[in-house]
Formats: structure tokens, sequence, C-alpha cells
């Protein structure tokens, strides 16, 4: 979407001139390898992608906050506030959680006209709920010339899920859409925020995301409850081990304390975050020596570990991934996101994308008679503001 088409529709649905309208973009991701790692402090794989969620902002002369958007039939005013409270689930929460958090720093605004419109699949786990916070930071501290940096506004709009949401998910989501790069992945230690980026452009193949169109009603009850299982595998073991997280354990330590771990899930639940950890390092490490066969297995070998031992898979996306794995020139395919729905991620062979899309939706369909949609987007940049 170009600036003027954004502001063309601004206008429509606010009016007045169309000065001091800016114009903004926040990312989707896509996770590539390294799932349900990053609130363990583990490794992840993310990339940014060329759909997103895209706003237009302008101050206004009086004390409220209008938003609305183009992807619902939803629009919301609300007068400034000193403290602003999580209201039900609507959409709008993300941005106010954005704007609370901004408040915790002694930062205001006034009045305020939002215009959100996005293009990434809704409940496909391609992180919709950050690309909207992030696009919102981002923005925000850009209009009124906050000062924040890239990783302060990551940490904000965190926190904003965390706790005006209310979804204890790790760091990466907003990480991938802050610090996305065109052409990489995002090598991330989501314990000390080290990174860097990998080129994740493959010669030959494309990156195709399918989505099972399976709602995801559990993803949110069954994302914390797996992180409250993780919590107590760490509570087994730290006693003997001193450490504090899933990410600081290795394949190793696990087999010497595994026997301190008295529940059979929360172990398989820890054994999955672990052997995780080791297939990023092997992802990178493949994408550096250019093995793409290494890499294409790994991905195939972490969506087992999610159905065997963290148990996030389920019917649909496990029909997905094996329809995709049964076709010609397919490097490898897992699932992406929370799991219980939601989309897979495959490598596959530029000249073989057609035949793959019709005949992964013609055995998914069989399988499940749920038609799979599917998207073949670039890897592309985080937030910015649109010229």
């Amino acid at each position: 979407m170009q600036s003027q088409d954004l502001t063309s529709n601004f206008l429509k649905t606010f009016g007045k001139s169309k000065e001091d309208i800016q114009c903004y973009f926040g990312p989707g991701r896509v996770n590539l390898i390294g799932e349900h790692t990053d609130y363990n402090n583990g490794f992840v794989l993310p990339c940014a992608l060329s759909f997103g969620t895209y706003l237009a902002l302008r101050k206004t002369r009086d004390n409220v906050l209008r938003f609305h958007s183009s992807n619902f039939e939803f629009t919301a005013e609300l007068p400034l506030q000193k403290e602003y409270i999580k209201s039900g689930s609507d959409w709008i929460n993300y941005p106010m959680g954005v704007i609370r958090m901004f408040q915790l720093r002694g930062m205001e605004t006034g009045g305020l006209e939002f215009y959100y419109s996005g293009n990434i699949p809704p409940a496909a786990g391609l992180s919709s709920s950050a690309s909207i916070e992030m696009v919102t930071a981002f923005a925000l501290n850009d209009l009124y010339g906050w000062g924040l940096n890239v990783m302060d506004l990551i940490h904000l709009s965190k926190k904003a899920e965390n706790e005006f949401v209310g979804v204890n998910c790790g760091i990466m989501d907003q990480f991938a859409v802050g610090q996305g790069k065109k052409d990489s992945a995002i090598f991330l230690n989501c314990g000390t925020l080290s990174f860097q980026h990998v080129r994740a452009l493959l010669p030959g193949y494309q990156l195709v995301i399918a989505n099972t169109n399976k709602k995801r009603g559990l993803a949110d009850s069954k994302y914390n409850e797996r992180v409250a299982e993780c919590a107590r595998a760490v509570e087994y073991m730290k006693p003997a081990t001193g450490k504090n997280s899933l990410g600081e354990y290795g394949m190793e330590d696990l087999g010497a304390n595994a026997h301190l771990i008295k529940e059979n899930t929360v172990l398989r639940r820890a054994r999955h975050v672990i052997s995780e950890d080791r297939r990023v390092l092997e992802a990178v490490k493949a994408l550096f020596n250019g093995d793409l066969d290494q890499f294409g297995m790994l991905l195939v070998q972490s969506h087992q570990s999610l159905h065997y031992d963290y148990e996030v898979t389920g019917f649909e996306l496990d029909s997905l991934v094996e329809a995709s794995l049964q076709q010609e020139g397919v490097l490898g395919s897992r699932m992406t996101g929370a799991g219980f729905g939601g989309c897979t991620v495959s490598f596959v062979r530029t000249e073989m994308v057609k035949s793959f899309k019709s005949e992964v939706a013609k055995v998914y369909r069989e399988k499940t008679g749920l038609n799979a949609e599917f998207y073949l987007p670039e890897i592309g940049d985080g937030v910015k503001r649109l010229g």
C-alpha cells in the first residue's frame, strides 16, 4: 500500500485536511525455526515479512483518541485518561496497551486519530498483534519526538502485550518486527538479546506460508499453560543446577538432570525446548554453509518435536505438513507460531510452487474439509515510517 492510498482512506474516515497525516508500516513476522523457545530465553530464527500493518496517524485539538481499522467494522472513541485499562477482547487493546506503557514512562499523548489497515491474515499466527503494537509505538515515538530507540520500543511493546493484553509472550515477535532486514532472518538469543542477521534468501526456493484456516481457540490458554509447564521444569532442576531458564540448558544438561523432573509431561516440554535450541544453532550453521538439505531436515525435526513433546500442533497442522512433505521440490516444512491452528512454513523449489499449492490444497481439503490458503511473501525490513 502506498502512503497516498493510506492517506486517502484516512480522509474518507476522519475527513478534514490531509496535512499533518503521518504514515507508518509494521511488518508481520514468521519464525523459520525455534518455536516456544523465546519465553525460555532460548534461540529463535524469525524474519519480517513484506506484508503487515499500515497506520495513518494525525494529532487533533480535542481530547479524544479515535481508532478505526479497515479490517474490522469497528470504530472506537475514547476520551483522554490518566490511566487506560483493558476493554474486553477488542483489537484496540493492542494500541491502548502501548499508549499505557508510554504513560508509565511519563509520556502523554494529546488527541489522536488512528487509521489501521493490515494485510496480515487474521488469526494465522503471523504476529498481527506485535505488528500493531510496534507500528503504534514507532509512530507515537516519531510523532512526539520522544527519542526512544528501536530496542526501547521492542521492550515497551512486549510489556504492553504481557501486562495490558495479558498474553505471556516472549520477545521474539516484537524483536522481529523491529529489527527485520530484507532477505535476512534474525538469529536471536532471547536470553541476552544478542542477535545477527543471517541471509535466508535460499537460491532456487520460495518461502511458502500455508494457512490451515483452523480457528485457534485453544492457542492463548494453551500457550500460557506451556509457559507454566516450562517454569515448573526449571523449578525442578534449579536446586541442583542453579540455572534460571531452559535456555541455559544443553541436551547433556537435561540428560544429567532429567530424573529431577517428577512429571513426564513437564519433562517432554523441557526436552522440546532444549532440543529446539540446538536445532536453531544447527540451522544457522546450515544457512551459513549453504547446506539447504540439512536446513530442511531441521524444519521437519522441529515439527516432530512440537507434535510429540510439546503437543501444540493438532490434526490440521499435522495434515498440512504431511501433505507438504509429500510434494516434489519441498526442502522442509513445519508449523510456525503458537500452534493449534495457524500456519505452516515451507521452502519449495520456485518452479514447483504452483503445483505445490494445488496438490497440497487438494490433499488437505480431502483430509480435513478445510480450504488452505497460501502466501508467498518476501522477507522484508522492520518497522518504518513511510515516505
